[in-house]
């Protein structure tokens, strides 16, 4: 492959990149939909104390985050539909938790390496990393082409949803689900404090030009790729952090995009002749 992807670390930590450029992007359209766009953050918190553990444990760290972060954005979803807290507080109550139990216990198991769980380390990725990633991606989009009509409607109005007879709670559990394996998928790209980023930014630019739910969610995977691409290409150029590197590209993308949008929006109609 050319610069910047000519050697193979490089071209591990693009296959991971892209394949979480589709997944978080398609997963936080959904979330972005229904308001819970910092979702993905209280999961990531929850997921860095399930890497604490698995590392305290001697256990493969992303097993032990999958399982942790699938209990916690289970017990979100639990607590949302019952009335038994807000969504935000309910968010609050993990993404404090998890990352003072994760800093606790990756204290305990000695491993001095908090930031490359809290902000990526893709360039470290193995092939194993590569093929866990692209295989929780592939999870994640045959879901959602599966299941996306009708979460589509359960995250547009759920009240509506459950008139029309659809499993309304397996469906929010299957979003739950759906957001705790992208976090996890997305650990070693842009770390459990940043993944939110990735599930959020794409979304918000998409929504800037598109003109329907289906096309938002086909350029926020457009986005998501492009953040990657080129993010891993300044991070090399520059001798950057990967991780911060993608989601500052991400950011930087929402704002020339929502700009151009602006501009667009705000120019008058070329003016027209009657003859």
């Amino acid at each position: 492959m050319p610069w910047p992807f000519e050697l193979e670390f490089m071209q591990r930590a693009l296959l991971a990149g892209l394949a979480i450029g589709v997944a978080a992007p398609l997963v936080g359209t959904f979330l972005v939909q229904r308001r819970m766009a910092l979702f993905g953050d209280g999961i990531g918190h929850a997921a860095f104390a399930g890497v604490g553990a698995g590392l305290l444990l001697d256990v493969w760290p992303t097993w032990t985050a999958l399982v942790v972060a699938a209990a916690g954005a289970m017990s979100v979803e639990w607590l949302r539909a019952h009335g038994r807290a807000t969504s935000d507080l309910a968010l609050a109550l993990f993404f404090y938790s998890g990352l003072a139990a994760g800093s606790v216990l990756l204290a305990k198991s000695g491993d001095a390496r908090p930031g490359q769980y809290l902000f990526g380390s893709v360039l470290t990725a193995s092939w194993a990393d590569v093929r866990t990633v692209a295989a929780l991606t592939v999870g994640i989009v045959l879901a959602i082409a599966v299941a996306g009509r009708a979460l589509f409607a359960v995250v547009l109005d759920e009240e509506s949803a459950r008139v029309n007879g659809l499993p309304v709670d397996r469906l929010n559990l299957l979003l739950a689900a759906l957001t705790a394996l992208t976090v996890v998928a997305a650990i070693d790209v842009v770390g459990t404090l940043l993944v939110a980023a990735l599930m959020v930014l794409p979304v918000a630019t998409s929504r800037a030009v598109a003109r329907s739910f289906r096309a938002t969610l086909l350029l926020a995977t457009v986005f998501g790729e492009i953040a990657v691409a080129a993010g891993l290409t300044a991070s090399r150029t520059w001798n950057l952090a990967p991780g911060g590197t993608i989601v500052l590209t991400a950011a930087a993308i929402f704002g020339v995009v929502t700009l151009a949008a602006g501009v667009r929006a705000a120019s008058p109609p070329p003016h027209t002749h009657q003859h």
